[in-house]
């Protein structure tokens, strides 16, 4: 035990000082300084930092959880993400730039009008404070909890020890994002991410070492013919993810996430030019179908492992595994990358909310005169709130039934869908008007929290997203046809010295991932 917390503390401290030593010099007095990292942002700590703020205990925990019960099946979340990077590196992200935005709720007042761009600031604020932190922090406390035994360690009871963690982790994480802006949040996210990555991949290659006798090869063998069933990536249409969700509103959800959400963009709007965002959005993509093997195998090898033993707490199948293979002297590196992952997470989250609020709240509303010295400090406090409400609400989501990862995709739907649905009506058409907007806005809300938690109906959550998906375009179009409202003009800000050449290479790196996602389907579905 005290090795493994000599080499947490170690690398944990390693991380800290490197992201101080390159951001020292950093102005991070001025709106473009704190809040997109002085527009300096390479495409390898994007997608570094990208993968970071994507992947992080509600993966490790949740996803491994997950398929622990229900196999390959949930591959799809992963998979399909290449495809709408590739979306966002050819289409969104280049508008993005051009237009000079900060926040993506910025491009809503443009397109439509003031009110829209605040309602849905005012949204994702919510959707930050009650859903996404608290989840990211208490799966964090989870594996931490589990590596250390925080509560036994400290005379504490096991719920209490969970409580200490999330406090631990979410000061840590706060102090990372109020103090250092978004280069100090890519920065440890880049030796966090491919850390994490590369620690990540031990863990199942450890397992399948054992099982095999030495032969990773024979291991993976003897994994698939105790239970073959969990790798088929073609679910049944009462699975966890059925396979006809990737037609409905799975591939909603992918194009929201990696293509119109803040806390993933923030990362492609701070690049220093269009081409290292573009790097950054399509190494991500590559990534991203890497990620499985360390956020899906390690379950099904805790199946081999396990048995049915978990299935009533299958969210600590992940970290069991990682206590049964990992040396010991290795026990402390990891848990201090695990941690990266949490605090990656939440920094970046914090990071972004705070932008929000003060770009698209504080600035625009509040006090417009602001200067920038004056809005950063607000973001900073606008953080500290945010991490402070993230810290109490996050023990209130355990024992979920379908576990973590399923929990936060079902409340994540409440915004993403209903944001996504207007943030794509205003780039496909300039018919659209900003009231048929809002209206589509609170009734596609409304429709899915009735439908998904009052009714509880059998429909599957991501099929719901697409129906609500549906619905919002169809009010947006009535409402737009029968009160029309004037041409459209979005306004082009200057772009300075910002380069706006494209990778001359994004096309074919498109295509191979294209092709790579397919294949995956093709292989794995005959299973």
């Amino acid at each position: 035990m005290v090795l493994t917390i000599v080499s947490f503390v170690g690398f944990t401290l390693f991380v800290a000082f490197y992201s101080w030593y390159k951001t020292r010099n950093e102005n991070l007095s001025t709106q473009e300084g704190y809040f997109l990292g002085g527009k300096s942002l390479t495409g390898v700590v994007i997608a570094g930092s990208m993968i970071m703020t994507n992947i992080s205990t509600e993966h490790l925990v949740g996803m491994n959880g997950s398929s622990y019960k229900n196999g390959f099946i949930i591959v799809a979340w992963e998979v399909t993400s290449a495809l709408a990077l590739i979306l966002a590196a050819l289409y969104f992200v280049p508008k993005y730039l051009k237009m000079g935005l900060i926040t993506i709720p910025q491009y809503l007042e443009e397109r439509f009008d003031a009110s829209t761009r605040s309602l849905v600031a005012f949204f994702l604020l919510v959707s930050f404070a009650v859903t996404l932190l608290p989840i990211v922090l208490y799966t964090g406390a989870i594996n931490l909890e589990s590596l250390f035994e925080i509560s036994e360690l400290l005379g504490v009871s096991h719920q209490e020890g969970i409580w200490i963690t999330v406090l631990f982790v979410g000061v840590l994480g706060s102090i990372y994002a109020i103090f250092g802006g978004l280069k100090a949040v890519a920065v440890s996210d880049t030796i966090n991410g491919y850390g994490l990555l590369l620690g990540g991949i031990l863990i199942p290659l450890i397992a399948l070492v054992f099982i095999g006798e030495g032969n990773p090869v024979d291991g993976i063998v003897k994994v698939f013919e105790h239970s073959p069933e969990k790798f088929s990536v073609i679910g049944d249409s009462d699975s966890v993810l059925p396979f006809e969700t990737l037609f409905t509103g799975l591939i909603i959800n992918q194009i929201y996430f990696w293509c119109m959400n803040q806390t993933i963009l923030q990362r492609a709007l701070g690049a220093k030019s269009l081409e290292e965002a573009q790097k950054g959005l399509l190494l991500t993509g590559a990534l991203k179908l890497f990620v499985p093997f360390i956020i899906v195998l390690p379950g099904v090898i805790g199946f081999y492992y396990f048995g049915d033993s978990l299935m009533d707490n299958q969210d600590l199948v992940y970290p069991a595994l990682v206590k049964k293979v990992l040396p010991v002297g290795f026990t402390g590196i990891f848990a201090a990358v695990l941690m990266g992952a949490v605090l990656s997470t939440f920094n970046s989250v914090l990071n972004s909310a705070s932008t929000i609020f003060s770009i698209d709240i504080y600035k625009r509303i509040i006090f417009p005169k602001v200067s920038d010295k004056n809005l950063v400090r607000a973001g900073k406090v606008s953080a500290t709130v945010l991490a402070a409400i993230a810290i109490v609400a996050a023990p209130m989501v355990s024992n979920a039934p379908e576990g973590l990862f399923q929990l936060l995709q079902q409340l994540n739907g409440i915004f993403f869908i209903p944001i996504a649905s207007i943030m794509l009506a205003g780039f496909l058409t300039k018919k659209v008007t900003a009231l048929a907007a809002k209206v589509a806005l609170v009734i596609g809300l409304a429709f899915y929290i009735m439908v998904t938690f009052v009714l509880k109906s059998d429909i599957h959550f991501v099929h719901v997203w697409g129906i609500e998906f549906l619905l919002n375009c169809t009010i947006m179009f009535v409402i737009s046809y029968l009160i029309p409202s004037p041409k459209i003009i979005v306004k082009k800000y200057p772009l300075g010295n910002f380069k706006m050449q494209g990778w001359k290479y994004a096309g074919l790196v498109s295509s191979i991932l294209v092709i790579i996602t397919i294949a995956v389907y093709i292989i794995f579905g005959s299973i």
